[in-house]
Formats: C-alpha cells, sequence, structure tokens
C-alpha cells in the first residue's frame, strides 16, 4: 500500500468518525433537552372573593339575651367555668394522698428522696445499628468511587494510545 492509499483511506477513516462524532453530538442534545426540567407551571391562583359569613345577619333581640343570661342553667355554667381552677392532684382534691410508690419502666422502684446519682450519658439506642448501616454504605461507596476512578483512567489512558 502505498503512502496515496494510506493518507486516503486516513481521510476516508477521519470523515467517517467525524460523522459518528456529530450524529453523537446530536444525540447528546436530544437527550439533554428530554433531562431538562418542565417549565415551570405558574401555580393557580384564584381571584379575590368576598368569603361568605354565614353569621352575619344572625342575631337576637336584646331583650332575649338578657333573659337568657339569667336562666338557672347559667348558673351551673358559671359553676362549671369555675371549677377548671379546682384542684387536681388527688392529694388536694380531699383524698388520702398517700403515695403507693413510684417505679421505673422495668418494675424497679425508684428512690425519690434526697440525693441520687444522676444517670449516666450514653447514646441512645439503636445508634450502633444506624453506625452498622453508615459503615455499610460508606464501604459501598468508596468501592463504587474506586470503579469509577479505574474506569476513568482507563478511558485516559485509551484516548492517549490513540494519538
Amino acid at each position: 500500500m502505498t503512502n496515496d492509499e494510506k493518507i486516503a483511506a486516513l481521510r476516508k477513516e477521519s470523515e467517517a468518525q467525524r460523522k459518528r462524532n456529530e450524529q453523537l453530538e446530536k444525540r447528546i442534545e436530544q437527550l439533554e433537552e428530554k433531562a431538562k426540567p418542565p417549565a415551570e407551571k405558574k401555580p393557580f391562583v384564584p381571584q379575590p372573593y368576598e368569603p361568605i359569613d354565614w353569621t352575619a345577619r344572625m342575631s337576637m333581640p336584646r331583650s332575649a339575651i338578657m333573659e337568657m343570661a339569667q336562666h338557672p342553667c347559667n348558673q351551673v355554667m358559671r359553676g362549671v367555668i369555675n371549677d377548671r381552677h379546682a384542684p387536681t392532684s388527688p392529694s388536694m382534691a380531699g383524698t388520702t394522698g398517700a403515695v403507693t410508690g413510684v417505679h421505673r419502666h422495668d418494675g424497679a422502684p425508684v428512690n425519690t428522696s434526697g440525693w441520687r446519682e444522676p444517670t449516666p450519658l450514653g447514646p441512645p439506642p439503636g445508634v450502633a445499628q444506624a453506625d452498622k448501616l453508615m459503615d455499610e454504605a460508606d464501604r459501598r461507596d468508596r468501592a463504587e468511587l474506586a470503579q469509577r476512578i479505574a474506569a476513568h483512567e482507563a478511558a485516559m489512558r485509551a484516548a492517549q494510545g490513540k494519538k
């Protein structure tokens, strides 16, 4: 094969590669257009209107209101309203007020007199399991990153070998 034939073959191959590159660039542009988020739609804003006040025309004559205020059941309601200030703990309500005992969740009695040692601080339950999950996720992320770096380096070596 002569140099002219080699040059012609290289030119032909170069032209074919250029066409493939153009096709790939067009395909990339199409995919990028598809990947773009849709244009933001304006949210529906209802037209302002005056809300209906269903209680606007509800009224009674003053004499009827005064008569209702004097009704005996209102005295009972006044008592109920005042009861909200009544004592709520058993010792204030007139019972014996004796505390039979305080127990923890596990049933053990609690010392409620005087000084006691504070509960030691520690991690909340479930932290060990969460740590294991995060360690596994980190291991997988590192493996994936190593694969991506290796693929990138191989592509770079292949690109340098073609030049």
